[in-house]
């Protein structure tokens, strides 16, 4: 009789419905369960009640609307200072929301623009796509060129008793740390040159000084001139920049440079030039579909940056910003399409202000 009991209450709680049974649970699930308890007939869109959007509902959805994410750099490089200045401009219209990113630096960027949520557009290294190309063939159609930046030029300093690149050979050199410009493009280069070095990858604060008690043979910045490091620190006689020889195997990615005593006073003899080359740095973005929203906000960032180019030039800003080019290419790149309309010379001069 009791098992009959048992047998009955038991069939009475399974046919309780799902909600009643999470009710008798001690410690239960709540939000997580009622999302598994079966759902509400459906009610037709007319007999639902409108509810009115709120101001600050409206506000948010404004300003994601113009937000663009854009990967720069570490906070002493020059790619980062090149982020706010654009930042600076571009946001004034009110149409773009410009957000300037602390990154890891221009090559690890490429990684950024095309895995981390929220980067629309970055600033990298040219011959950073080289390794890409590699890993991911597609690139060329998953990234595109917008512009070129500035040049960073590549500054070999060495000790007194180091008289050219030829003598680095099985040497200790510094290339800064990994991710930075320095760290991918300096192998890369000394490799294309055939100088086999011992590389290091330490901060170069920390190598310079090593190099300053003969521990290190030289350090390699890959960075807009002037460095910092070379104007507001004194340096013992002897220490100097090597000449980097452009030639063949450097065509395809970099172009010839000089540094001078202009740019370096105490290390550059006046009116002497020291032979190297440069990087170009360039502004890309993600290939968004056409008509997306992100698609959009990347055209309307392009035409309110190319738009207000001038303002750039002027006095306050990085003098480097008379190096922009719009009209340069990258090797392996297609143009953004509301990049390529500024390179017709008619449309260069219209304005992105209403």
């Amino acid at each position: 009789m009791i098992r009959k009991l048992l047998f009955i209450l038991a069939l009475s709680f399974l046919a309780l419905p799902a909600s009643a049974q999470n009710a008798n649970r001690a410690g239960g699930e709540k939000r997580s369960v009622e999302r598994a308890s079966p759902a509400p007939a459906r009610v037709s869109r007319a007999a639902r009640p409108v509810q009115p959007r709120s101001a600050e509902a409206e506000v948010r959805d404004r300003i994601n609307a113009g937000s663009v994410g854009l990967a720069a750099g570490l906070l002493e490089g020059a790619p980062l200072r090149f982020a706010t200045e654009i930042s600076r401009v571009v946001n004034e219209g009110g149409k773009v929301k410009v957000l300037p990113i602390v990154t890891r630096g221009p090559t690890e960027n490429v990684n950024d623009l095309l895995y981390l949520k929220g980067i629309d557009v970055a600033i990298i290294n040219s011959d950073s796509l080289d390794e890409y190309r590699a890993q991911v063939p597609e690139i060329g159609t998953r990234i595109v060129h917008v512009m070129n930046l500035f040049p960073s030029e590549l500054h070999v300093f060495a000790r007194p008793e180091i008289k050219s690149l030829a003598d680095l050979a099985g040497k200790k050199v510094n290339f800064n740390t990994q991710g930075t410009a320095a760290a991918y493009s300096g192998p890369l280069i000394f490799s294309r040159l055939g100088i086999a070095v011992e590389k290091t990858f330490v901060p170069h604060p920390v190598a310079l000084e090593q190099m300053r008690k003969g521990e290190m043979a030289a350090v390699v910045f890959v960075t807009s001139k002037p460095v910092d490091a070379f104007v507001k620190r004194k340096w013992d006689e002897g220490f100097k920049f090597l000449p980097v020889p452009f030639g063949p195997g450097l065509i395809d990615y970099y172009v010839p440079a000089a540094l001078t005593s202009a740019d370096y006073p105490a290390l550059v003899p006046a009116g002497e030039t020291i032979e190297t080359i440069a990087v170009p740095t360039v502004l890309v973005a993600y290939n968004w579909t056409p008509g997306s929203p992100r698609h959009d906000r990347v055209t309307a960032f392009v035409n309110e940056l190319f738009g207000k180019l001038d303002e750039l030039r002027v006095s306050g800003f990085d003098p480097k910003w008379k190096d922009a080019d719009p009209q340069a290419s990258v090797p392996g790149l297609q143009r953004l399409k509301a990049a390529e309309s500024w390179r017709d010379p008619q449309m260069a001069n219209r304005t992105a202000r209403p």
